[in-house]
């Protein structure tokens, strides 16, 4: 699967919406029990140990000045008031995917909505909607970067926008594939910056050192004609030449990019391109033979 209708950042489901109309809800810390702390210490181990040479330096140093640790999980109120420090962000509980509007609004005002809940044992994994640790150690180290702090927030504006335009799918893609699965270039090589990379320990290591995914220099406009994947690894990963690259796409004026992609033909995510700067050009064995092990 892949996002063949506009991509949706949530639509919360059943009987979860809380009270209060920007759908946050009490974090309730206290309450998490001694098998929900094991279940972020397994997690967070796991991916401390695989990061290292992996992760970019600035994920590395907000984790370092975040009141992150192993053995319990986070206090959002902790962590807002380094962020509102270091860059006006703060961490707010909500109980899952909120509508997108709600999502939008939130960014806009510098809060970014986590679910407060955390994911079972046997969900290590994967887990279809973000949880705590996914939203947490995830995307909470890069928000003590200035610029990803001003690109998410730009980001947020512009979905409020983008959503009454109807060409939220186009501006969902630019997210998916910085906020979500970028990569930067450091030191010469690919690392990781994306929140959906670095709470993935598969993923971790595909997106960096598999010879399967195609790595390809960002570009605005490819990348919001080009399709991914909600179901599996990425197909093609977009990199940065450097995070400074995200603070100009902050003030990007995104009017004349609607107009040219409106009806322009789209890429499938494993798509590679005359007018690409390639920096690796995958084999795509991983996908093929997940496609042919579905065909058999």
């Amino acid at each position: 699967m892949h996002d063949t209708a506009p991509a949706k950042h949530g639509l919360a489901a059943g009987d979860h919406r809380p009270d209060r109309p920007d759908w946050t809800i009490a974090q309730d810390w206290e309450r998490y029990t001694a098998a929900e702390h094991a279940v972020w210490k397994t997690l967070f181990e796991r991916q401390s140990r695989l990061l290292p040479g992996r992760a970019c330096a600035e994920f590395v140093r907000g984790m370092a000045d975040l009141p992150l640790g192993a053995d319990q999980i986070p206090n959002f109120e902790q962590l807002s008031e380094v962020l509102m420090q270091r860059t006006g962000w703060q961490v707010v509980a909500v109980p899952g995917l909120v509508p997108d509007d709600v999502f939008f609004e939130h960014l806009a005002n510098r809060r970014f909505p986590s679910g407060q809940f955390i994911r079972k044992p046997h969900e290590l994994d994967y887990l279809e909607e973000p949880d705590v640790f996914h939203d947490v150690f995830g995307h909470v180290p890069m928000l003590m970067n200035p610029v990803m702090a001003e690109f998410i927030q730009a980001y947020g504006q512009g979905g409020l926008r983008a959503k009454q335009l109807g060409v939220l799918d186009q501006l969902a893609r630019v997210y998916w594939y910085t906020v979500e699965f970028g990569l930067v270039l450091e030191d010469g090589a690919p690392r990781i910056y994306g929140a959906g990379i670095v709470s993935s320990s598969t993923e971790t290591r595909f997106s960096v050192e598999d010879d399967s995914p195609n790595r390809v220099r960002f570009a605005l406009e490819r990348v919001m004609r080009t399709r991914y994947r909600i179901d599996d690894f990425q197909e093609t990963y977009f990199v940065l030449d450097h995070l400074d690259e995200l603070l100009a796409l902050a003030q990007v004026d995104f009017a004349p990019y609607y107009q040219r992609v409106r009806g322009a033909a789209e890429h499938a995510p494993g798509d590679v391109l005359a007018s690409d700067r390639v920096l690796t050009r995958g084999t795509g064995r991983y996908h093929a033979r997940k496609r042919q092990g579905a065909a058999a």
